[in-house]
């Protein structure tokens, strides 16, 4: 189907979620279209973020918004769908586009294989009216099941189209990139240089499979990392965790912009608790670009003045290799809570590969590592 026959047949003009790779031809469609315009089109932190955003938007004009995200952002928003926009509570209408990873039989990722089993079944536990648009779907029926929709909505319900993998098409051609020159596997190259066995923890995307193939490329045991292939936002939680309980480690998280922005709330328990044995990295390219690299506002927003106002001790903004290779050592031998701020290009390797160890070996050797003596 083409996508912009989609976005003619649901007939809104309020369109923010969170990009996704499978509705790369919707994100792509809108920023050709809009852009990043507060009338019409943005793009927000979380899930749950959206939903509230579009629930304004509808309380401001009286129109039906669309939120737009992964299936793996559903359990973002239930919390806003069941006690803001549920026709018992507050009956806000919506329209959610899921974009459906890891729908059984067919290949993916281990991190969507059980919520692509789970997708629909939330929704509709949700009481969230679904149709499925496949590649074969035809327009037709999109209007078919979107003149259903009309009158759920009406009765300040949510409904939600979701996506096969290939079903939308004809995306327009969009160019992403920023001025920064450092390239994120070069610089995650480095922090493996100075980390050396320090456990480290990596977020969701191409970071965690960069550091893997670094490692391979090594020669180098992967122990040392958990790769945190699902749970976007919530690497440095879990380094936290990590870190206390292992006081007498080093413990490295290499954190993307998108997924600081997605649970930032993080950063304050971090800078509450103030671990002295942990560096927190955050790889920052204003992008999201495992899925595509549509912007997020991390270029526009003061990451270091952040970190200093929730409480760390100690946060850095490097744009070159020579200044991260200093803040490095000496978060390295500072005996408090640091974060280095980098500032990222746009763009990885067309050959990246993927770990070819299951994440239940990551985690098994990662604990492994862990409770061995150095």
């Amino acid at each position: 189907m083409k996508v912009q026959n989609l976005v003619e047949i649901i007939g809104a003009d309020f369109y923010t979620g969170v990009p996704d790779s499978q509705l790369k031809a919707l994100c792509n469609y809108l920023m050709d279209t809009y852009g990043i315009d507060q009338k019409h089109h943005i793009i927000a932190a979380n899930e749950g973020n959206c939903t509230a955003l579009a629930a304004g938007y509808h309380l401001a004009t009286g129109k039906v918004p669309v939120v737009y995200m992964q299936n793996s952002g559903e359990g973002n928003i239930i919390n806003p769908v069941a006690s803001l926009l549920n026709d018992k509570v507050y009956a806000i209408p919506m329209i959610f586009i899921v974009g459906w990873r890891g729908e059984p039989g067919i290949h993916d990722e281990p991190q969507h294989i059980y919520q692509g089993e789970v997708t629909v079944k939330l929704l509709e536990d949700m009481d969230i009216a679904t149709f499925i648009i496949g590649k074969d779907t035809t327009d037709d029926e999109v209007k078919a099941a979107m003149e259903q929709f009309k009158t759920v909505l009406a009765q300040g319900k949510q409904v939600a189209f979701v996506i096969r993998k290939g079903a939308l098409t004809d995306a327009p051609k969009v160019e992403y990139k920023n001025d920064n020159t450092m390239v994120r596997e070069e610089i995650i190259r480095h922090i493996v240089k100075v980390s050396g066995e320090d456990p480290i923890v990596s977020t969701t995307g191409k970071a965690s499979r960069e550091l893997f193939e670094i490692r391979e490329a090594n020669g180098q045991s992967h122990k040392y990392d958990f790769l945190t292939v699902g749970s976007m936002g919530h690497s440095s939680s879990i380094a936290l965790g990590v870190a206390i309980n292992k006081p007498e480690r080093k413990v490295w998280c290499i954190d993307g912009d998108g997924a600081v922005l997605m649970h930032m709330g993080s950063m304050a328990v971090l800078g509450a608790n103030k671990p002295k044995n942990m560096v927190h990295i955050v790889i920052n390219n204003a992008a999201h670009e495992t899925v595509g690299g549509m912007p997020t506002v991390a270029g526009q927003i003061d990451v270091v003045g952040v970190a200093k106002a929730c409480g760390y001790p100690k946060a850095v903004c490097v744009d070159s290799f020579e200044a991260l290779d200093r803040e490095l050592e000496a978060a390295k031998a500072r005996d408090e809570l640091s974060l280095i701020e980098v500032k990222c290009s746009i763009g990885a390797r067309d050959d990246l590969g993927r770990p070819t160890t299951t994440a239940i070996e990551n985690k098994q050797n990662y604990m492994g590592y862990l409770s061995a003596g150095r």
